[in-house]
C-alpha cells in the first residue's frame, strides 16, 4: 500500500439503504472511491462525483487498499468477498475487507482465516446508528481485527461516522455489535409492554412515546449507566457504589408500583418483573429491599 494516510482508494460494494449514505461521504476520501452494486444504474450518482465504477466486487478489490462491504446477510458477504467475482479473486497483497454487515462473529473468523492466505487483512467492522445516523455520518463503528487493520480503516471510516472503536480481534466487533443490539431489541419489547400497561390505563401512547424520547435524549436512556469496566459486583467503599445504590432503589420502587399497576388493570408485564429481581445484581449492589419483598 501506499505511503501517506489518505493516499490509498478505498472500495465500497453494496448501495442500499445504509451503504449509499456512506458510499456518498467517501467521495470526499483523497485517495479516490471505487463502487460497486448489482444495479448498476446505483453507482451513477457516483460516477458523476468523481468516483469509478466496479462492474464486480472483484474489479473493485483490483483498484482499492480497502474494501467496504455493506451486503445483507452471511451468505452475500461469503458471496462478495470469496465467491467467483469476490474480492479474493483480485485483491491486492496488504489490501483490507472490511465488512460493515452484521454476520456471525464465526463466518467473520473464517473470513478472516481465508483472507489470511491470500495476504489480505479481514475486519468486521459492524455499525450502529440506523439509517439516520448514516445520512448524517454519524455511525459508530466496532472494529474487530489487527490493530494494523484498524489504524488503516480508522481514517476512511472516519468519513461516514464520528466513533470508531476498536473492539478487539476479528470477530470482537461482531460480538460488540450483537451486545448493542441485545439491549436495543429488549428495550423495544420493554417499551411494547409499558405500552401495553400505558394503554389499559387510558392513556396517549403517542403522548407517552414523547416524552420517552425526550427525556431519553436528555439522560442518554441505558448507556447512561454503562460506564463501569467491569460487571463485578460493588465494593461498599467503591465510588460507584453509594450512585449505583440509589439508581437501584429508585427503579426497584418505580418498578415494584408499575406491576402494582398493572396487576389491578389485569396486564402482564413479565419484563418488569425480571428487571425488578435483576436490577440490583445486574448493577453490580444486589437487590435492595423492595426487590427482596417481592420474593
Amino acid at each position: 500500500m501506499s505511503g501517506s494516510d489518505n493516499d490509498f482508494r478505498v472500495g465500497f460494494v453494496g448501495l442500499g439503504n445504509m451503504g449509499a449514505p456512506m458510499a456518498e461521504r467517501l467521495l470526499a476520501w483523497p485517495g479516490g472511491l471505487v463502487v460497486c452494486d448489482v444495479r448498476p444504474e446505483a453507482t451513477e450518482k457516483y460516477t458523476e462525483q468523481g468516483a469509478v465504477a466496479a462492474s464486480t466486487a472483484a474489479e473493485t478489490a483490483a483498484q482499492a487498499d480497502v474494501v467496504s462491504v455493506v451486503v445483507v446477510n452471511d451468505e452475500q458477504v461469503r458471496a462478495v468477498v470469496t465467491g467467483p467475482d469476490g474480492i479474493l479473486t483480485k485483491a491486492r497483497p496488504g489490501a483490507v475487507v472490511a465488512v460493515h454487515s452484521t454476520i456471525s462473529d464465526r463466518t467473520a473468523t473464517e473470513l478472516a482465516a481465508e483472507c489470511a492466505r491470500h495476504d489480505v487483512e479481514f475486519v468486521d467492522a459492524p455499525i450502529s446508528g440506523g439509517a439516520a445516523g448514516a445520512q448524517q455520518g454519524r455511525l459508530a463503528v466496532m472494529v474487530g481485527g489487527s490493530e494494523a487493520a484498524y489504524q488503516r480503516v480508522r481514517e476512511p471510516f472516519g468519513c461516514f461516522s464520528d466513533l470508531v472503536v476498536h473492539a478487539g480481534p476479528v470477530g470482537a466487533g461482531t460480538q460488540m455489535k450483537l451486545a448493542r443490539n441485545l439491549l436495543h431489541f429488549v428495550a423495544f419489547t420493554a417499551a411494547s409492554e409499558a405500552q401495553r400497561l400505558a394503554e389499559a390505563a387510558g392513556l396517549d401512547i403517542i403522548a407517552l412515546g414523547k416524552v420517552v424520547r425526550h427525556s431519553d435524549a436528555v439522560t442518554g436512556g441505558a448507556g447512561a449507566i454503562m460506564l463501569r469496566d467491569t460487571t463485578a459486583p460493588v465494593a461498599t467503599d467503591d465510588f460507584w457504589h453509594s450512585i449505583l445504590g440509589h439508581v437501584r432503589g429508585l427503579g426497584e420502587k418505580d418498578l415494584a408500583l408499575a406491576l402494582d399497576l398493572g396487576s389491578r388493570l389485569g396486564v402482564d408485564l413479565p419484563l418488569a418483573g425480571l428487571a425488578l429481581h435483576g436490577l440490583g445484581p445486574g448493577l453490580g449492589v444486589g437487590a435492595g429491599d423492595i426487590a427482596k419483598e417481592h420474593g
